[in-house]
Formats: C-alpha cells, sequence, structure tokens
C-alpha cells in the first residue's frame, strides 16, 4: 500500500442483520439512513497513523473502491475515511475503541 491507503476485507455478516425480533434484513433492503460497516485492515501504507494490520474499522461502504486480489475482494480507501477504529494494542484492558 502506498502512502496513507488502507486495505481492508468487508466481513462476511455485513450483508445481512438480524433485527431485535429474531426477523433476517438482507442486505438489499432500502435503508433510511446511510449505515456504516466494520471491515478488518489486512495492509496500511507507511503514512498511515492510527491504523495498523489487524484492526477493525469503520467506515462508509458507499464511498469505497473495491479490488479483487487472488480472488479476494477488498476496499480500498484512505485513512481519513475512517470513521472509527477498534484496536486491542492498548494496555489496561479498555476496549480500543476510537471515536
Amino acid at each position: 500500500m502506498l502512502h496513507d491507503r488502507v486495505l481492508v476485507q468487508l466481513d462476511e455478516q455485513a450483508g445481512e442483520r438480524r433485527s431485535s425480533g429474531g426477523i433476517v434484513i438482507p442486505a438489499t433492503a432500502a435503508m433510511g439512513a446511510r449505515r456504516l460497516a466494520w471491515s478488518r485492515v489486512v495492509a496500511v501504507g507507511p503514512q498511515a497513523r492510527a491504523v495498523q494490520a489487524g484492526d477493525r474499522v469503520l467506515f462508509d461502504p458507499e464511498d469505497k473502491a473495491e479490488v479483487e486480489v487472488h480472488g479476494e475482494t477488498y476496499v480500498v480507501m484512505r485513512e481519513r475515511d475512517v470513521h472509527a477504529v477498534a484496536s486491542e494494542r492498548l494496555e489496561g484492558g479498555s476496549t480500543g475503541l476510537y471515536l
């Protein structure tokens, strides 16, 4: 990866969701508001400062650029397009969620 780019792999469960009543909501269902998605970071560029490989990041799937590598689909974005980072690299047992 170059500069501040981040390569992420979408979560498998990102498509379907379940309501609190147990109803399955397909990924194609229209939502009133835009919904953000969680993904796992696969690689980062040398100028990315707050994100590391292995972190989970929250981003807007409408602003994504997909790429296929060895049959797997990934998303490439700039670090500034990441809304939140969930990381386990903090000591002290905190959640490591940055918003």
